[in-house]
């Protein structure tokens, strides 16, 4: 008998098939202009890397900080692993981003000179290995937020008029 092949799987919001989403910020899109991306490692500890397993981390008043060279992330929170013994990590441990040189000049360079932030968008398993999606991003105005809510809002109900066909509109097959 002929082993018939597997529809793919697609993944959601353009991700990789071999990522697992550990968590995102969501207010990051709504407060910050998002410029540009860029995928970093993450250094952590063993008790971290289960914690993260576990999904108990929170990205949303953390930031990236450039220091000697080196990137950081401050103000996340990886909650202790509730497995592990008494020498646990430090949940509010800035752990370092793995990054080369040359990214980590642009990037500063560019949060430096034009007054941006580096936001962390997402974290996720890819392959096995921990990674942040890192932003360098433009804080919003609260009118510019009032704007980009109507157009998200204009864009839903352009999308549902297509969906649900619009009255008077004419079929491909003509009728």
């Amino acid at each position: 008998m002929a082993r018939t092949k597997q529809p793919t799987r697609v993944p959601p919001d353009g991700a990789h098939e071999n990522e697992r989403l550990i968590g995102q910020n969501r207010k990051a899109r709504h407060d910050y202009q998002v410029l540009d991306t860029l995928e970093c490692g993450v250094v952590l500890v063993g008790s971290e890397v289960k914690s993260l397993r576990c999904g108990k981390l929170s990205l949303d008043e953390a930031y990236g900080r450039v220091r000697d060279g080196e990137v950081w992330l401050i103000g996340s929170d990886i909650q202790e692993y509730s497995f592990a013994h008494r020498q646990n990590h430090d949940p509010r441990r800035p752990p370092k981003l793995l990054l080369h040189r040359r990214e980590i000049r642009k990037f500063a360079h560019r949060a430096h000179e034009h007054g941006l932030t580096l936001i962390p968008l997402r974290m996720y398993f890819k392959q096995g290995r921990a990674k942040v999606l890192l932003g360098l991003c433009r804080g919003r105005k609260n009118y510019d937020k009032r704007e980009a809510m109507k157009q998200a809002a204009a864009r839903r109900d352009i999308h549902r008029a297509l969906r649900r066909g619009v009255p008077g509109a004419r079929t491909r097959r003509g009728t």
